[in-house]
């Protein structure tokens, strides 16, 4: 029987992928079973020669479209056969132990249905990986240009700034690039919401799961290395509409059409005050390139008018 089934979803980062499964076979635990399953979504690089080359034990499903993450986590869960599954971005590094940990921590735990480890950054650092629900006020300040200007007590509490990293604690959801369940919470549930293209769908997972009864815990205990978003920055423009598209398609959800029309107004016209802002900034001739970067990114998500499924 499998234990684990590890999903990871590539595109066009064959060198990270490459460094995130050799890491994977050198922190394989000795009692449990693993399975590890690249979905590809339509690489032009490398990465599919690579993983046949360099991985041929691993379960290769390559995708003829750019699918985007959702479906293609998907896709992965139904082609898995573990009592667990791992949902890992292929810009990642597992050290040695992190999985046999986490999985202890299940066995021992039956009413947690989904873990998060601490993430940490490239540099060493901690990434913050655990969240509360948001509030409309985060919905507001969250990512957008007035979040240097929200009031601490807001983010801090979505942030779970209330707990250690190395914590084990009940949280809300737990970052994507590295989250764990139980096949049992899969099969309750159904897959992620492919409403979500990317962004949101882990929050959106985890709230159906503490919906059904599941805890959803951070687990401190256990690291992962998480380079951070090499996919999403090959398309800027299209990083901030997912993301804010995301955002909107939540609030929606779980808080009605009504409260996500406000805040899609208040998300267009953020972006056309950047817009405004940069515009001035460059009149007076500092970093003018940078500042036409900005402007066309800017200028993109406006004219998407940020509508949701």
């Amino acid at each position: 029987m499998v234990d684990l089934s590890v999903i990871i979803v590539n595109w066009n980062v064959a060198d990270l992928l490459r460094v995130c499964l050799a890491s994977i076979q050198r922190a394989l635990p000795m009692k449990y079973k693993l399975e590890i399953i690249v979905v590809d979504s339509a690489s032009s690089d490398d990465s599919v020669q690579m993983v046949r080359e360099n991985f041929p034990d691993i379960k290769l499903l390559t995708q003829t479209d750019n699918l985007g993450f959702t479906r293609c986590n998907n896709i992965g869960l139904k082609a898995s056969v573990g009592r667990h599954v791992f949902l890992l971005n292929p810009d990642t590094e597992i050290p040695d132990n992190s999985l046999e940990k986490m999985l202890d921590y299940l066995e021992l735990n039956p009413t947690v249905g989904i873990i998060g480890p601490h993430t940490l950054n490239s540099d060493g650092s901690t990434q913050s990986s655990r969240r509360r629900f948001p509030t409309l006020a985060v919905g507001l300040y969250e990512s957008t240009w007035v979040q240097p200007y929200a009031p601490r007590s807001v983010l801090d509490r979505y942030y779970v700034n209330d707990a250690p990293d190395d914590a084990v604690v009940d949280v809300d959801w737990v970052q994507g690039s590295a989250l764990m369940a139980r096949r049992s919470v899969y099969e309750e549930i159904g897959g992620l919401d492919e409403g979500y293209v990317m962004y949101s769908e882990e929050m959106d997972w985890c709230k159906r799961a503490k919906d059904a009864g599941w805890r959803v815990v951070y687990f401190g205990q256990a690291d992962v290395t998480h380079h951070g978003g090499k996919s999403s920055e090959q398309v800027t423009a299209r990083k901030h509409i997912h993301f804010q598209q995301s955002k909107l398609r939540y609030f929606r959800k779980y808080h009605g059409i009504f409260t996500a029309q406000a805040l899609r107004i208040f998300l267009i016209s953020s972006y056309a005050t950047q817009i405004a802002l940069e515009g001035l900034k460059g009149l007076f001739g500092h970093k003018r390139e940078m500042r036409q970067e900005r402007i066309q990114t800017y200028w993109e998500v406006v004219r998407s008018g940020l509508k949701v499924n």
